[in-house]
C-alpha cells in the first residue's frame, strides 16, 4: 500500500534529476513520443527511457500505446501535491521574512534616529548662531551708525 508520503517521495527523488524536469517540460507542451523527447539531449534512447520509467513510477506521465507509437502525457496530480506540501511551509516561509523585515526596519531606524538627533541639533546650533548675529545688526529705525 502506497502512502502520501511514499508518493511525495518518489516525485521528489524524480524531479531531482534536470533531465527528467526538462522532459516535464516539454510534455507540458503536449504529448511527446520518446524519440521526440530524447532529440534535444546527448543521451541514448535507453537512457531516456530510463529516465521515462522513474517518472511513470512517481505518477508524473503516463504512457499509452498506439500501435507502433507510445506517446507520454504529463500527469499533473503529483505535481499538485507536491506543492501543496510545500505550500504547508508557505506561512513559515513568510512569517521568517516578516520577522527579518521588522528586524532590518529596527536597524534602519536605529542609524536613522542619531542622524535626526544630529541634524536638529546642527538646526539649532545654526539657529542660535543666527539669533546672535542678529542681535548685533541695527535695523532701518535704529539711532545707532555702525
Amino acid at each position: 500500500m502506497k502512502t502520501e508520503s511514499d508518493s511525495l517521495s518518489l516525485v521528489f527523488a524524480a524531479l531531482a534529476d534536470p533531465t527528467r524536469r526538462a522532459i516535464l517540460v516539454r510534455l507540458s507542451e503536449g504529448e511527446r513520443s520518446v524519440n521526440e523527447l530524447a532529440a534535444p539531449f546527448e543521451i541514448s534512447l535507453p537512457g531516456i527511457s530510463k529516465h521515462l520509467k522513474v517518472l511513470e513510477r512517481a505518477g508524473l506521465i503516463e504512457r499509452t500505446r498506439n500501435a507502433q507509437w507510445r506517446p507520454c502525457r504529463l500527469q499533473a496530480a503529483p505535481l499538485k501535491n507536491a506543492a501543496d506540501w510545500i505550500g504547508h511551509y508557505k506561512r513559515f516561509w513568510e512569517e521568517s521574512f516578516d520577522r527579518l523585515d521588522e528586524y532590518l526596519k529596527g536597524l534602519e531606524l536605529k542609524k536613522i534616529q542619531p542622524q535626526r538627533r544630529k541634524e536638529r541639533k546642527e538646526k539649532r546650533v545654526i539657529s542660535g548662531a543666527v539669533k546672535k548675529k542678529q542681535k548685533g545688526r541695527v535695523g532701518h529705525g535704529s539711532k545707532k551708525y555702525v
